[in-house]
C-alpha cells in the first residue's frame, strides 16, 4: 500500500471524503470533520466542491470560523453549482455570519437547480423569504404592488418568481 508520507494510505482517501460527509449529512459533526480534516491534512486538491461545502459549514458551525467557512462554501457552489447540498451549507453558514442576506440568495439559487430539496425548501420557509414586488418602481405596500401580488400568488403559488 502506497502511503502519503503521514502514515495515511492513499487509496483510503476517497474512503475518508464519503464517510465524512455521510457523518456530516446523518449530524455527527465532529466525527465527519475528523475525516474531512484527513482530507486537508493529505493536501488533496482533486475533491469535490461538496468536500468544501461540508468543511466549510462544519467549521463554521462547530469552531466558529464563519468567515472562513463562507469563503469555503463559496468555492464549493463555483466548482458544483448544480448540487443542492452545497447551496444548503452556503446559506446555513451565511446565517452563522450574520448575512441574511447572502442566505436568502443560495436559497433561492438552490432552489432553481432542485426546487423540490427538502433542506432547501425549508430553509426557504425559515428565511420567511418575499416575492419581490411585481412592479419594483413602486414601494411593496403600494395598494397596486399588493393587489398585484394577490393576484400573482393565486395564479402562480406563493414561490412565483
Amino acid at each position: 500500500m502506497v502511503s502519503t508520507g503521514k502514515d495515511r494510505p492513499v487509496d483510503q482517501l476517497p474512503e475518508a471524503l464519503r464517510r465524512g460527509i455521510e457523518l456530516c449529512r446523518e449530524g455527527e459533526w465532529n466525527d465527519g470533520l475528523f475525516f474531512l480534516g484527513k482530507i486537508a491534512q493529505a493536501g488533496r486538491t482533486d475533491v469535490p466542491g461538496l468536500y468544501y461545502s461540508y468543511l466549510g459549514y462544519g467549521i463554521a458551525r462547530c469552531q466558529n470560523r464563519a468567515e472562513e467557512g463562507l469563503k469555503l462554501c463559496r468555492h464549493a457552489v463555483k466548482l458544483q453549482f448544480y448540487e443542492p447540498d452545497n447551496y444548503v451549507n452556503l446559506a446555513r453558514t451565511a446565517l452563522l455570519a450574520n448575512a441574511r442576506g447572502e442566505a436568502v440568495e443560495a436559497v433561492r439559487k438552490g432552489l432553481k437547480v432542485d426546487k423540490n430539496n427538502l433542506e432547501l425548501q425549508a430553509l426557504y420557509r425559515e428565511l420567511g423569504i418575499r416575492q419581490p414586488p411585481v412592479l419594483p418602481f413602486l414601494a411593496r405596500s403600494n395598494p397596486i404592488n399588493l393587489l398585484l401580488g394577490k393576484i400573482r400568488a393565486r395564479l402562480f403559488g406563493p414561490r412565483a418568481s
